[in-house]
């Protein structure tokens, strides 16, 4: 009987240490989709932002505007995204009821 209850134990220890880690897995994986979405997101954002200008990095000063205009972009983008936002929201999404 001892020996049951021992082994039961044992199990449900195993199982618990394996869904353990297995959450720490996902969290790491969750982690990098994240870090990798976010280098996209900046790559392709810095693209859009300089595309067609002719910009070179040679000092400190021109790092500064580049990290300025870049800047100010994403704050206009994000002031868009709220408008939007709020807008949609604002709507009226039950359509015409007639009857």
């Amino acid at each position: 009987m001892a020996i049951g209850i021992t082994l039961l134990i044992i199990i449900v220890l195993v199982i618990a240490i394996y869904f353990i880690f297995e959450i720490k897995r996902v969290k790491h994986k969750f982690f990098s989709l994240f870090l990798i979405a976010l280098l996209l997101f900046g790559f392709f954002s810095f693209n859009e932002v300089f595309k067609g200008k002719d910009i070179t990095i040679n000092s400190i000063s021109d790092v500064e505007n580049v990290a300025k205009i870049y800047f100010n972009w994403l704050g206009f983008v994000f002031n868009n995204m709220k408008i939007l936002t709020t807008n949609a929201i604002h709507m009226n999404w039950k359509g015409n009821q007639t009857g």
